[in-house]
C-alpha cells in the first residue's frame, strides 16, 4: 500500500467536501496534527484498514476510491422517490390501444399547469399528473393527421419537462432521464419545429452530463446551436431565449470536464455567448419557461464558477446581480442558486453563510432540498465542516434523514 498516494488521496477528497484539516480530523476523532501526517503518508508505513474504511465513511466514497488512482466514481444509483416511479411506470408502456387522445388544447393545459408546477418545485403535483400528460401526448402525436407538426412538437416538450423531472433524482433516474430525452429529440424533429429541437437538445445534453459525459455534451449542444442559431435569432423572444439556453447549457458541460484552463476558458467562453444573446432579448422572460435573460446569464456564471471550484470569484459574481432581479425568478431557479451559493461558501470555508443559503433554499423550496440526494449530500458536508451546528442547519439535518 503506498502511504503517500492514499494521503494525497484523502486530501482530494477532504478539499473536494470543503473540509478544513481540523474538521476532518474532528470527524475522524482525531486532531489536526493527526491528519496533516496522514496526508503526508507520515503516519505509519501502511495505514490500518480501519481508518481508511472510517475515512471513506466520513468523505462518504468508496473504500477504492483511496486505494487506487483513478477518476472519481459517480455515486450508487439508489430506488427512485415515489413521485418519480409513477412517471417511470408510463414510459414503457403500450397504450396503443387505449381510446381516443384529448384535443391538443386540454393537453396544452395539462402542460402548462405542470410546468407551473415545476418552477414552484412542486414535485409531488407532478408525480401525480405528468403520467396521464405523457399518455395523453404520445397518443395524441400517434393518431394526429393534418396537425402532426403541432403534437409532435406538445409531445417535444411534454417529454422534455419529464426528462427534467427526472434529472432532479440523480443517479436514481439518469437512465430512464436519459430515454426521455432522446424521445423528446426525436418528436422536436418530426415535427420541424426548430425551437422544439433546441430546446429538446439541451435536455440530452443535461442527460450526456449525467452519464458522466461532459466532453459529449459539449459537443452536441455546441453543434446544435451552430445548426439552429439562424432560425432561433429569427424566432423573436422565444428563439432568443432557446438559442440562449443552449449556450449555458454548453457551458455547464465544459465546466463539468473539471478544472483545466482550456475548460476554464470554453465554459467562460460559453457563458459570454449566452449573455450577448441576453443583451440582444433586452430583458429576463420566461419563454417557454427558460427564465432566460440578464439574470439567469448571471446565475449561470456564478454555477460555472463553483463547478471549476472558484468560490471566491463565483462569490464576487453573485454579489453583483441585483436581489430585486433575482426575486422576479421562480422558485425553482431561485432554490437552485441558493444551493449553488451554498457549494460556493463552502469552498471558500464560509460555513456559516454556506448553511443559511441551505436553510433558505429549504424554506423557500423544501421538495429541491428534502427530496433530492445531491442537495442532502451538501447539507451533510455542511453539517460535517461545521464544528458546532446552529439550531436551523441541525433542524434541516434532521429533515433530510443525517445525524445531527
Amino acid at each position: 500500500m503506498e502511504t503517500g498516494r492514499i494521503g494525497r488521496r484523502i486530501a482530494y477528497w477532504r478539499e473536494y467536501r470543503g473540509f478544513t484539516q481540523t474538521d476532518f480530523g474532528r470527524l475522524m476523532g482525531q486532531t489536526r496534527r493527526w491528519v496533516q501526517d496522514l496526508e503526508g503518508g507520515q503516519r505509519q508505513q501502511d495505514p490500518r484498514l480501519s481508518v481508511l474504511v472510517r475515512a471513506a465513511e466520513v468523505l462518504r466514497i468508496p473504500l477504492e476510491q483511496l486505494l487506487m488512482d483513478g477518476p472519481p466514481e459517480p455515486p450508487p444509483a439508489t430506488t427512485p422517490p415515489v413521485e418519480a416511479l409513477a412517471v417511470i411506470d408510463v414510459l414503457y408502456r403500450d397504450d396503443s390501444e387505449d381510446e381516443d387522445p384529448p384535443p391538443l388544447a386540454d393537453l396544452q393545459r395539462r402542460l402548462t399547469y405542470c410546468c407551473e408546477a415545476f418552477q414552484a418545485c412542486h414535485h409531488g403535483a407532478l408525480g401525480r399528473d405528468l403520467p396521464m400528460l405523457v399518455v395523453g401526448a404520445r397518443r395524441s402525436a400517434a393518431r394526429a393527421g393534418a396537425e402532426a407538426g403541432e403534437a409532435h412538437a406538445l409531445l417535444s416538450r411534454v417529454l422534455q419537462l419529464t426528462a427534467s423531472f427526472l434529472h432532479k433524482y440523480g443517479p436514481a433516474t439518469a437512465v430512464q432521464a436519459a430515454v426521455v430525452a432522446d424521445r423528446a429529440l426525436t418528436a422536436a424533429e418530426r415535427s420541424g419545429d426548430p425551437i422544439a429541437i433546441g430546446a429538446a437538445s439541451r435536455r440530452v445534453a443535461k442527460s450526456l452530463i449525467s452519464q458522466q459525459q461532459p466532453l459529449a455534451a459539449m459537443e452536441f449542444a455546441t453543434e446544435a446551436a451552430r445548426r439552429l442559431s439562424t432560425e432561433l435569432e429569427a424566432g423573436g423572444p422565444l428563439g432568443l431565449s432557446t438559442l440562449g439556453m443552449l449556450y449555458l447549457s454548453t457551458a455547464i458541460a465544459s465546466a463539468s470536464m473539471g478544472r483545466s484552463t482550456a475548460a476554464v476558458r470554453q465554459a467562460g467562453e460559453h457563458v459570454d455567448r449566452a449573455a450577448e444573446v441576453a443583451d440582444r432579448q433586452g430583458a429576463d422572460l420566461d419563454e417557454d419557461y427558460t427564465m432566460f435573460g440578464p439574470t439567469n446569464v448571471g446565475l449561470h456564471r456564478v454555477d460555472v464558477l463553483t463547478r471549476l471550484e472558484d468560490g471566491d470569484s463565483a462569490i464576487k459574481v453573485a454579489e453583483g446581480l441585483g436581489n430585486e432581479a433575482l426575486y422576479g425568478l421562480s422558485r425553482e431557479r431561485q432554490a437552485q442558486h441558493l444551493i449553488t451559493m451554498a457549494r460556493a461558501r463552502l469552498l471558500t470555508r464560509r460555513k456559516e453563510a454556506a448553511a443559511e443559503s441551505l436553510v433558505e433554499a429549504a424554506r423557500l423550496a423544501p421538495e429541491e432540498v428534502l427530496g433530492r440526494q445531491s442537495t442532502v449530500d451538501l447539507v451533510a458536508d455542511v453539517v460535517g465542516a461545521t464544528p458546532a451546528p446552529g439550531g436551523d442547519l441541525r433542524r434541516l439535518a434532521v429533515r433530510c434523514g443525517l445525524p445531527a
